[in-house]
């Protein structure tokens, strides 16, 4: 299942977003920012923006986030967050041999499609390797013919094999990724991708990723989290119609990291 870690974020995450929106707000010189800015009057200026809903200070802290052990089909949903940075694993430039797969919980709890799914897993695996022996043999030789040597022909026939074998890989292999965002556009991730009617995959990673930032700049995510977290619920008649619980969540979570 997904494992996330936090590799690297903005030093003094909260102060760095006080210190620009002191500069909003103040007569200070760019020099004169972080004089006398204590943590209790970074948390004070970090509460007044989420008061008043002044959101470009906090753009000034990134995050940057390590995720293994998620599906294809998640990247497809996080990377619809376009104000990110993501280094994903390649299936053009790696080969998939005896690719590991994401199993949703419940094909997982259910013993009959677990067995179908891990025979059709094995099947896409036969089929991936086949296609590739077959394109990278035709590519090879062409390579040979073309006067290249035998190892550099090797090589280049694998890559483009691989590159069109990849087609009849699942959407459940395995991928990693490195993504970067800034708080603005985490607070806008979270309030979509933990709220309870998010697709279960995207849902885990978020919360993972909110106990993290959470630990590192506990004010600045305060309020992080789905819509109902500090108000109503935006899901109109979609709604879980469990605010109390999901409030109680995500206090926990935030708490314990």
């Amino acid at each position: 299942m997904a494992h996330v870690i936090l590799l690297a974020h903005t030093p003094n995450p909260e102060r760095t977003v006080a210190a620009a929106a002191k500069l909003c707000y103040s007569s200070s010189d760019i020099t004169g920012l972080t004089n006398n800015l204590t943590d209790e009057k970074a948390a004070s200026f970090v509460e007044m923006l989420s008061e008043i809903g002044h959101e470009s200070p906090i753009e000034h802290a990134s995050f940057t986030f390590g995720i293994e052990g998620v599906s294809r089909s998640l990247l497809a949903q996080i990377t619809r967050h376009r104000m990110a940075s993501f280094s994903v694993k390649s299936q053009r430039y790696v080969r998939e041999g005896s690719f590991e797969y994401v199993t949703p919980p419940e094909i997982a709890a259910d013993e009959e499609a677990k067995q179908i799914y891990e025979e059709i897993m094995a099947e896409d695996q036969k089929r991936y390797d086949r296609l590739t022996e077959i394109l990278k043999a035709k590519h090879q030789a062409a390579f040979l013919a073309e006067g290249k040597d035998e190892k550099t022909a090797n090589r280049m026939a694998e890559k483009k094999a691989i590159e069109d074998a990849r087609f009849v890989l699942p959407n459940a292999c395995e991928t990693q990724m490195v993504m970067t965002m800034n708080a603005r556009s985490l607070m806008n991730f979270f309030k979509i991708r933990c709220c309870k009617r998010a697709q279960w995959e995207i849902q885990d990673v978020a919360n993972q990723m909110l106990a993290l930032v959470s630990e590192v700049a506990p004010d600045l995510f305060k309020n992080a989290g789905p819509s109902c977290v500090r108000g109503g619920c935006s899901e109109g008649k979609m709604s879980c119609g469990k605010p109390q619980e999901v409030r109680e969540f995500y206090k926990e979570l935030k708490k314990h990291g």
